[in-house]
């Protein structure tokens, strides 16, 4: 399984001759570093939540064009979605198989923010290889300790490094994507990982600093 990065929690698996994309968001188009057309060869489209840094509407519409892309989240993201004009169907706990990719959704909740409303998140478990949590260190996410491969929220305004540490302790992944960490410039986003790096090794894990849009690796 190939696992490409386009800026912050924008991911894209591949396996099996199809993709499967990960919440592209605002993040990942603002600065004009990804193009949405890079994407419009997914085959299939997960949203762990709706926050703007994990969907944007309007780079949605050029990564689907005339396509009609299988695109899955929880309730709140659907209604937003089909509001839009996009078909989208609601998956936040059970099982589902796109394509070569067996996917797993679980119902946790985002990390404490500053906001009258805090959104519940679809975690994705794919191929029982690979955790995407979302913005989210649930306790519910335990149970997957020693899954292959993690996701890692590694930067934002409601995480500090130890916390981040602490669940990459927990899940005990051998291999560690880091993600959410977008609103970084490039000089910070290296920083961090040469910070994070070697604790993680000592504990076993492997810190895949994939820091250009678009780069990748094969797992």
């Amino acid at each position: 399984m190939r696992i490409e990065k386009y800026v912050h929690s924008c991911l894209m698996l591949s396996d099996g001759g199809q993709r499967l994309l990960f919440d592209p968001g605002k993040f990942s188009f603002v600065d004009g570093r990804v193009d949405p057309a890079q994407l419009s060869g997914a085959d299939h489209i997960l949203f762990t939540h709706g926050h703007p840094d994990h969907v944007d509407l309007k780079a949605l519409n050029s990564i689907v064009g005339e396509r009609d892309i299988p695109m899955f989240g929880t309730k709140n993201v659907v209604a937003k979605l089909r509001e839009a004009g996009l078909n989208a169907k609601v998956f936040e706990s059970g099982k589902r198989e796109l394509g070569p990719f067996a996917v797993e959704a679980l119902k946790v909740r985002h990390e404490p923010i500053l906001a009258d409303e805090i959104p519940e998140i679809a975690a994705f478990v794919v191929n029982d290889r690979f955790l995407n949590p979302g913005d989210s260190f649930d306790k519910a996410l335990h149970r997957l300790a020693g899954i292959e491969i993690l996701a890692l929220p590694v930067m934002a305004p409601f995480l500090t490094e130890i916390a981040v540490y602490k669940f990459a302790k927990t899940m005990r992944s051998r291999h560690i994507i880091p993600v959410h960490d977008g609103y970084a410039r490039d000089y910070f986003l290296s920083q961090r990982y040469d910070t994070y790096a070697p604790y993680l090794e000592e504990a076993g894990m492997i810190l895949h600093r994939i820091e250009t849009p678009g780069d990748g690796v094969d797992l």
